[in-house]
């Protein structure tokens, strides 16, 4: 089953590859028409094929962890999966080719013909450019697309401050796990784990910030991440995920994982950081308590606590209640902070 906020960020990727790939195709079509007469048809076969080629190629490489034998490419070495991958994209493009040629035959004969005349060029112009697409593609499923979009725009290049919301999540008994199921099978279960967590977090509308071991860190735009209680909801949501699918981890790894979170928020730093590897960090005193109140929630009961700066202005979600707890002496913070565990109801 595909969550509801992947799916929305699917669909969300692919019409805007649907809309660069009509303004590429349209501009393309425009200038290679060998007559102004002959401009309206160009631009109609070239939106045509455009559409053709750089939707199915989109769809094909944000499911490809959900088809089989997707999956199964991925596993070989880069230069193989690189050339197989290249072949279907040939075969996209050559289907692609043919319904134009065809949609160009609909419209006019003399059209028929100009395509067919300058038939290499456009396959030619279809395969750089989607694989300009699908390499920008693969840019950003390492860096995240969030991430990939700041650093195009620029946003971050000189340090700004914001307000966010942090969750952060980690693996509960993940030393014990590691030493049980060695390094490899670790690793497997840490990526079913992990997958589970960007489901919440994409229902949420939050942002994966990045992974570290066996935790991960998102964060949202501090309006973004109060409203309705988005950001509270997600530790359980991630929860229900590992609970829809608790009978593939025990017959993949035997066990069941479960996590604990901290929430807490504030202002930050961001801004792009590094030389010969650059990302975007947040840099301040709210990524730091989230991280003390990570090491506290192992403590809590339910594993999930919040700072009652967060609680204050998020409402909590349905089916959750807040329990007060004792303000907790913090290191390297002089005042104790008021804090509260999340709990089902």
């Amino acid at each position: 089953m595909i969550a509801a906020g992947r799916r929305r960020r699917e669909w969300r990727i692919v019409a805007i590859v649907a809309a660069v790939s009509l303004v590429i195709g349209s501009v393309f079509a425009w200038f290679v028409a060998p007559t102004p007469s002959a401009r309206p048809a160009s631009l109609l076969i070239g939106i045509v094929n455009g559409l053709l080629v750089a939707v199915p190629a989109t769809l094909l490489e944000l499911r490809a962890r959900r088809i089989g034998w997707m999956r199964a490419l991925r596993r070989l070495p880069f230069l193989v999966y690189l050339l197989a991958k290249t072949a279907i994209l040939t075969l996209l493009i050559v289907l692609a080719v043919l319904a134009a040629r065809v949609a160009a035959a609909l419209v006019s004969t003399t059209a028929q013909e100009n395509f067919t005349e300058r038939l290499g060029i456009v396959i030619a112009f279809s395969f750089g450019a989607t694989l300009i697409m699908l390499t920008v593609f693969e840019i950003g499923a390492l860096l995240g697309f969030t991430t990939l979009r700041d650093v195009f725009t620029g946003r971050y290049v000189r340090p700004r401050e914001e307000r966010r919301l942090f969750v952060l999540l980690d693996l509960t008994g993940s030393t014990g796990l590691a030493e049980r199921l060695g390094a490899p099978r670790f690793h497997a279960l840490l990526a079913d784990f992990f997958r589970d967590i960007s489901d919440a977090a994409l229902d949420g509308r939050g942002h994966i910030h990045k992974y570290v071991g066996d935790e991960a860190i998102l964060t949202w735009e501090w309006s973004r991440g109060i409203a309705d209680g988005n950001a509270l909801g997600v530790p359980f949501a991630a929860r229900a995920r590992i609970a829809d699918r608790a009978d593939h981890y025990r017959r993949i790894y035997g066990v069941v994982p479960e996590l604990r979170a901290a929430i807490h928020g504030g202002v930050v730093v961001a801004g792009e950081i590094g030389d010969v590897r650059r990302e975007i960090a947040y840099v301040g005193d709210p990524l730091n308590v989230a991280a003390r109140l990570l090491d506290a929630a192992r403590t809590v009961e339910g594993g999930v606590i919040v700072s009652r700066e967060v609680l204050d202005a998020a409402p909590v979600p349905a089916g959750l209640a807040a329990i007060a707890m004792p303000a907790l002496e913090l290191r390297g913070r002089a005042a104790p902070l008021a804090v509260a565990a999340l709990v089902p109801r």
